[in-house]
């Protein structure tokens, strides 16, 4: 019998927790085969089998478990079942005559909405808006019940499962990871000396650059021309101009960084994750956006490395994605600074006199005030606005005419 125990991830880490089993009780596994996942305050991982045998499992899932600690045992000596045979299929007979189908009526319920045939017919014939429904059928789907009752109750609509006027309140343990993000968040808010400057930058000639190069970019590379790309790189130049920004406090001594790692902040069901992307000073575009793609899916799928979450200097959080206007982001210790990113909106600019309506975004700097002045904060927000304004500047990180000039 081999035991299965609880790896060591990190030297601050000394316990996890057990998400779940992906294998059953006696389930017979082979070598390497993933049997369990587990969840430390940074990150999942997995764990595989050592040996191949019938799996015994050892903890519950649920479990917080020390490192080291037994988790299951795998008996080496079980044969192997063998496979169940493929029975084989009988000639297909010929297919009957059918009488000719009588055409179903067309209903109001769009493709995306899942409903029963029955609902679906009294969404159509009473005009019922389908998003105005608490489904309650497996998977989401509508049932005729969940159709009458929005009936019986205009203009209300319960929480998704819940009944109306429902007193329930449900109470959930909270993973490791997100214990670990509330006690991050609250020790950058305490620990640190938290301003935040803003500005805003028009959009208009990075819009243009990706509706001209788009189609070229992907076909060139690979992936999609995003926005990530050209802040990442815009941030890494003016990072490098106003290094106070890329620093922070190691003991009695101010750490500076001769590169940048930039952490870009990932929202995923289990919470926010912020993976690096290391030396984006010497990528390419596409190599960001390759990189972004690869650890944003990681991150959706609890993939992420503990070294691909450790050691930024800089982090870039979009909540643009879900709408926000405007925000305050909280510095992810122990960096001194982060740039939040917003929604682009449409919005009337007095240029040359004139008002036009330009494509426009907030930028938002948060910044620790014990390693950045308000100089250097609200320089280096102008700076990353400056080149965004003017993506060429993100080639050389000057103007190629007063390059010429040697201005």
């Amino acid at each position: 019998m081999i035991e299965i125990k609880v790896p060591a991830i990190g030297e601050s880490i000394t316990e996890v927790t057990l998400l779940k089993w992906t294998k059953k009780e006696g389930e017979y596994v082979d070598r390497d085969e993933v049997i369990a996942e587990l969840e430390s305050e940074k990150a999942t991982f997995e764990v595989n089998a050592e040996q191949a045998g019938t799996l015994k499992r050892i903890a519950t899932e649920g479990d917080a478990l020390l490192i080291g600690a037994v988790l299951a045992h795998i008996d080496e000596t079980a044969v192997k079942p063998a496979a169940a045979p493929v029975a084989e299929k009988p000639a297909a007979a010929a297919p009957a005559a059918q009488p000719a189908p009588v055409e179903a009526p067309v209903t109001a319920v769009p493709n995306d909405i899942k409903a029963t045939p029955v609902a679906s017919a009294i969404i159509a014939d009473k005009k019922v808006d389908p998003s105005s429904i608490t489904p309650s059928g497996f998977g989401g789907k509508i049932m005729k019940n969940d159709v009458i009752e929005a009936l019986a109750h205009p203009g209300k609509k319960a929480f998704a499962g819940q009944e109306l006027f429902t007193r329930n309140v449900r109470k959930e343990k909270m993973s490791n990871l997100r214990k670990t993000i509330s006690r991050r968040l609250v020790e950058a808010k305490n620990t640190t000396a938290m301003l935040t400057t803003f500005n805003e930058v028009d959009m208009t000639r990075i819009m243009e650059i990706r509706k001209q190069y788009k189609d070229k970019f992907k076909e060139s590379h690979g992936v999609n021309l995003g926005f990530m790309s050209f802040f990442a790189k815009a941030c890494a130049i003016a990072l490098s101009e106003w290094p106070a920004v890329n620093a922070y406090i190691d003991g009695d001594e101010l750490a500076f960084h001769d590169y940048a790692d930039i952490s870009i902040a990932v929202s995923t069901p289990r919470g926010l994750t912020v993976p690096v992307i290391r030396n984006v000073e010497s990528l390419s575009m596409a190599d960001v956006e390759k990189k972004v793609i690869e650890l944003a899916g990681k991150a959706r799928d609890n993939k992420l490395t503990m070294d691909e979450l450790q050691g930024g200097t800089f982090t870039i959080t979009n909540g643009g994605v879900f709408g926000s206007l405007m925000s305050t982001p909280i510095i992810n210790a122990p960096q001194s600074a982060i740039l939040g990113m917003h929604k682009i909106q449409d919005r009337p600019m007095a240029i040359n006199g004139a008002v036009v309506i330009r494509p426009m975004m907030y930028l938002a700097l948060s910044y620790d005030h014990r390693v950045i002045d308000g100089r250097e904060s609200v320089s280096f927000l102008v700076r990353v606005k400056e080149l965004l304004e003017s993506p060429e500047l993100l080639l050389i990180g000057k103007d190629p005419v007063k390059s010429l000039l040697e201005l």
